[in-house]
Formats: structure tokens, C-alpha cells, sequence
């Protein structure tokens, strides 16, 4: 099964690098997105590949948001595996992977950092919930660290540990947005916040789809807060002084969902009812001064 969106012309002829640039462009940073500002730190010649990566990791993230019927999601996502098998064979398909295939070769991707993205979308497609945060550690590594680690590689760098701290960078952030973003996930079905967690606080998952306020919910946001805020401050200050400008997308990305945090806080974390975001301006200007 093919993926529905497609860079092709009205004639049927494959889309040309052009169509699949703006296509990778506008699947992986619409502008206003956090990754639109973030990516604007790269110089542009690397700009095109970064956007093929992001948007690889975008069409598999989006499977199990985009799809309600589990098989038509796992379908979709047996299609990617076979279309990465086409991108390593020479023959790719989709506008994303046309765009992909220089980028392997330039970057010196394999094929196992691609597969490591798969498993992500898999974990959500296997389960909503997690007993305890070993488990949902686990999920945040597949489903932010592999991704982060994959587009390492396309940013740069010189220290050979820069891909696993951008990976470990990858995964706290993720972890982050589970505050950030709780609410959404909530009403998507999803709740992210380990069991064990949830009964320590004396909060269910209905009460977050059910959108319930209560100092038992804020209790276990400040915790949730506390825990991912420093993670991701701890894993931005491991990316080595001399690969930290080739890195900037991803520490831009990192002070974004910090600052995000911070104004998630500020709202008393009135995050189930409605989705928190930073303005234009303020995003740019966070994007621009990461360090």
C-alpha cells in the first residue's frame, strides 16, 4: 500500500527534485512549526537534506495519527519498509525517498538508523499506555532518540560521540513534549504518563481524556515537568563545544520545548483543554539565540 500523498505532477510522471524538495520542506516544517525556525540555523546548502530526513520521520510518525484502522496503519507501514528497501536498492518511489537517495550516500547513512525510526511508530501502534517510565523511556528513545541520531548525521559533526548525545537530546525531548502535549494525546487516545505514576498521584487516564482539573492533576504535571525540564537541559549541555554549531537545529529544538515548558507552567498546565503554543516571533528569536 502506497501512502496517498504524493509530489507527482497531474501528468503521472515521478516528481522532479524540485517537487520533492518542497515536498520534504512542507511535510517537515509547515512554516510557524518549532522545526520550521530550528532548520533556518542550518547554512542552506544542508537545508534540502535535512528536510528529506525530517520528512521521513514525519510520514512514519504520522501513521498512527493520520490511520484509526490498525491494519491500514500496519500496512502503511510494511509499504515504508519495502519503499526503504527500494531507496537502498537505487529505486525509490515516494517524493521523500527520491529526495533521500543523495542524502544516503552524502551522509553515509545505513540502513538499520532508518529501521530504528520504524520501531518508533510501531510501539504506537502497539500500545496507549505504559506501566512505568522504563517502558516509556524506551518509547521516547524510538520514537525521538533514533530520529535525532538519524539527522545528526545530516547536520554534522566532528566529535564521533555527537550522534548518541543528539540522540540522548533526541529522547528528552520527547519526553517533554508528553507534558507539553498531554492533552493531545489524551484526546487522540493516547496517555503516555506511566501507570505506576498516575496511581501515585491519585489521577486516571479517563480524568485526562475527560479533561478533569484537579490539584491531583497538577501534582503530577510538576513532576512530569521537573523530570523531562531537566533531562533535556542535561542532555543539550553534553553536545560537545565543537559540534554545537552544526548541531543548532537540534538545540534549537531544545530551547524551544523548554521555553514551551515553561509556558505550559506559567498556564497552571491548563494543557487539556487546549494546546499551548509560543508565538512566531518568540520562536525565531529562541531558535536563533540556541547555543
Amino acid at each position: 500500500m502506497q501512502p496517498q500523498e504524493t509530489a507527482d505532477n497531474s501528468s503521472g510522471s515521478p516528481a522532479t527534485p524540485a517537487q520533492s524538495h518542497e515536498y520534504c520542506r512542507q511535510k517537515a516544517a509547515p512554516p510557524g512549526s518549532a522545526l520550521y525556525y530550528a532548520l533556518l540555523q542550518l547554512p542552506p546548502s544542508k537545508r534540502n537534506a535535512a528536510y528529506a530526513a525530517h520528512a521521513f520521520c514525519q510520514e512514519i510518525s504520522d501513521i498512527h495519527a493520520a490511520v484509526s484502522d490498525p491494519g491500514v496503519a500496519h500496512a502503511k507501514l510494511d509499504w515504508w519498509r519495502q519503499e526503504l528497501a527500494r531507496l537502498f536498492a537505487g529505486t525509490p518511489a515516494h517524493p521523500v525517498t527520491r529526495a533521500l537517495a543523495p542524502v544516503i550516500k552524502d551522509a553515509a547513512l545505513a540502513r538499520p538508523a532508518f529501521d530504528a525510526v520504524l520501531h518508533g511508530a510501531e510501539m504506537d501502534l502497539a500500545q496507549m499506555r505504559y506501566l512505568d517510565f522504563a517502558g516509556l523511556s524506551h518509547y521516547c528513545d524510538a520514537a525521538g532518540g533514533a530520529p535525532a541520531e538519524l539527522v545528526a548525521h545530516i547536520y554534522g559533526f566532528n566529535d564521533p560521540q555527537t550522534p548518541a548525545l543528539a540522540r540522548a537530546l533526541g529522547h528528552a525531548i520527547t519526553l517533554a513534549r508528553r507534558v507539553t502535549d498531554a492533552g493531545l494525546d489524551a484526546r487522540a487516545g493516547y496517555v503516555y504518563f506511566p501507570i505506576d505514576e498516575l496511581q501515585r498521584f491519585g489521577v486516571t487516564a479517563a480524568d485526562l481524556q475527560n479533561g478533569k482539573y484537579s490539584p491531583a492533576f497538577t501534582a503530577l504535571m510538576k513532576f512530569q515537568h521537573a523530570r523531562a525540564h531537566q533531562a533535556v537541559a542535561d542532555a543539550a549541555a553534553t553536545i560537545s563545544k565543537q559540534d554545537r554549531r552544526k548541531q543548532k537545529p537540534l538545540l534549537a529544538l531544545a530551547a524551544l520545548q523548554l521555553a514551551l515548558m515553561d509556558e505550559v507552567a506559567a498556564s497552571d498546565y491548563q494543557v487539556l483543554h487546549q494546546r499551548i503554543d509560543l508565538t512566531p516571533l518568540r520562536k525565531f528569536w529562541l531558535a536563533w539565540r540556541a547555543r
